[in-house]
């Protein structure tokens, strides 16, 4: 899987030189220095669970578990100490159903004679018996750029099909371990129809879940008269059959990424009707459907990601009539709301955790903080972090808080986790300790002219050597436009595209921009922190991870 990876890497903007060798900014982030006799942060700030009060406490580690938390710990001699003073603990986020590390298996190929209104199972993107296991890869950046962000732990789902197979809660520990908690611990499933067959529709793969199910259902029954009865033919149990076995017998839940209130509702009635448990996520809007998923008390995971406000940034302040007025008007209600969906939830009394797929680790406690000044309680938001993924994915009794005889999986911040300046020094996962810089705070924000307006040269360190370009940002009304130029992966010296999504808060700036290379379109994102007239930050490719970039503005407001 490892060499996999690195071959779509290279394939992808590595050619091109614009993918980036990771070059390591924090003091030690591979986790080398393992918590494995004594351990103790000592005199910190400590949130043991969420809507709890801080306190001043020290937490003992043996062999990365938590033996000892409190105030008045008597430490053993050989303890090794960190420093808690200024610094505030809380327990390890974990990630409800995450796609990190986890890379698409390759298609099946076709048989000459496929019927296409019966493909076999395989075929037909329908593979249960899968393990995400099988597709993850511990050393992908992904990893670490969560790690990072404060996730210690993570359900991985499979890529693939309608049913891609079983999911899997990893814990993101040293890389050279298993690192697995539970394996087989929810179906992953979707409504995702097969291209040029059977089911190529959503009503087709409902019809098609309904069929597995039942199927199942009488396998496991006849099953049962051929173990028990005398001249009962031996079962024909198919693969798909067995592999779902768990599921009917209501062992393991159905994860359904649903992308709208239709595929809420649809999945909703397939599993009012099949009996099944559910777990849902994917969804963006979930105000439609508050009353169905409390009413039948649905956990739910939701995107730890904002909406897109391009639509909102290229609205004009003046010269406009009172019709555009009115759609500018409807436009920013229905952005503001999409910012409310967690709030919502929260009223609504429904537990919630996240789900990090098609993420961005970098904007993570921004998203969060966000989240926070539409509406959600801080309390919440920790509880949507900690305790409730520990309950849905039923590892309460080892994660979600800060507990003697629990996993030492914990973030250390140094300031209050929700607040603007907070900024994360240490994570534990599996008794290692994952150590990040901290950047101190600066007087001066953006550039001598006070804008990002200007040509930057950025460059990169790649495995093939040193690679760079330009970055021209312009100031159109209360937006920005701009390009870059990157080595043209084709070999022929320098391309040129137009960024997306620019997004220009204080010192954060980030946007996106497409790359075609190998046969593949890619849209790469870059963001980073601007101190004066210079920038650091990460580009990161989706399935491949992050990788550290740095620019200079060498002409401030000069565009050509």
């Amino acid at each position: 899987m490892k060499n996999y990876f690195l071959k779509a890497g290279l394939l992808g903007l590595l050619i091109s030189g614009t993918v980036l060798q990771t070059t390591l900014a924090q003091s030690d982030p591979t986790g080398k220095r393992r918590v494995t006799s004594t351990y103790a942060i000592t005199n910190a700030q400590v949130m043991s669970a969420p809507g709890q009060e801080f306190s001043k406490s020290t937490i003992l580690i043996k062999d990365g578990v938590i033996v000892g938390i409190g105030s008045g710990i008597n430490l053993p001699k050989d303890a090794s100490l960190i420093s808690g003073d200024s610094l505030y603990v809380y327990p390890g986020f974990i990630d409800g159903a995450g796609s990190m590390g986890v890379t698409r298996p390759k298609d099946p190929e076709r048989p000459k004679d496929l019927i296409t209104s019966n493909p076999p199972d395989e075929i037909a993107g329908i593979t249960p018996w899968r393990s995400a296991t099988d597709q993850f890869d511990g050393s992908n950046s992904q990893v670490e750029d969560w790690r990072k962000a404060g996730f210690t732990i993570s359900q991985i789902l499979p890529d693939g099909g309608m049913i891609p197979g079983k999911a899997a809660i990893l814990i993101l520990g040293s890389s050279g371990n298993t690192n697995l908690i539970q394996i087989n611990t929810a179906l992953a499933a979707n409504f995702r129809g097969s291209r040029g067959m059977y089911p190529g529709t959503l009503a087709g793969v409902m019809a098609k879940f309904r069929d597995i199910y039942q199927n199942t259902l009488l396998s496991l029954e006849h099953e049962r008269l051929f173990a028990s009865t005398a001249g009962v033919i031996r079962p024909q149990t198919t693969p798909t059959q067995s592999a779902m076995g768990p599921v009917v017998q209501k062992q393991i839940p159905v994860i359904f990424t649903a992308g709208s209130d239709l595929e809420i509702r649809r999945a909703v009635a397939l599993q009012k009707e099949l009996g099944f448990k559910l777990i849902l996520t994917g969804l963006e809007n979930y105000e439609p459907v508050i009353d169905l998923i409390k009413s039948n008390q649905i956990p739910v995971l939701i995107k730890l990601e904002l909406p897109d406000d391009k639509a909102i940034k290229a609205q004009k302040d003046s010269g406009i009539t009172e019709a555009t007025q009115a759609q500018y008007a409807r436009v920013k209600e229905a952005y503001t709301k999409a910012l409310q969906q967690a709030s919502l939830l929260e009223k609504a009394g429904i537990p919630f955790g996240f789900t990090t797929s098609d993420a961005k680790a970098g904007d993570a406690l921004k998203t969060l903080r966000t989240m926070i000044s539409n509406g959600l309680s801080e309390k919440a938001a920790l509880a949507a972090l900690t305790t409730n993924p520990a309950q849905i994915l039923g590892i309460s009794r080892v994660a979600g808080t800060l507990e003697k005889g629990k996993m030492a999986n914990m973030v250390v911040a140094t300031a209050p986790i929700f607040s603007e300046d907070a900024q994360i020094k240490h994570v534990i996962a599996d008794g290692y300790v994952f150590d990040y810089e901290v950047k101190k705070a600066s007087k001066s924000e953006g550039n001598a002219s006070g804008t990002v307006e200007g040509v930057w040269t950025y460059t990169s360190e790649t495995p093939a050597g040193s690679s760079g370009g330009e970055i021209t940002l312009k100031k159109n009304g209360a937006s920005y436009e701009g390009t870059i130029t990157y080595d043209d992966p084709s070999g022929s010296g320098k391309a040129k595209a137009p960024l997306k999504n620019i997004a220009v808060s204080g010192k954060a700036i980030s946007f996106d921009f497409d790359v075609a290379a190998g046969g593949m379109n890619l849209t790469v994102t870059i963001s980073g922190q601007v101190e004066g007239t210079s920038m650091e930050g990460s580009l990161s490719v989706p399935q491949m991870g992050s990788f550290p970039i740095k620019a200079s503005l060498s002409a401030p407001s000069l565009i050509p």
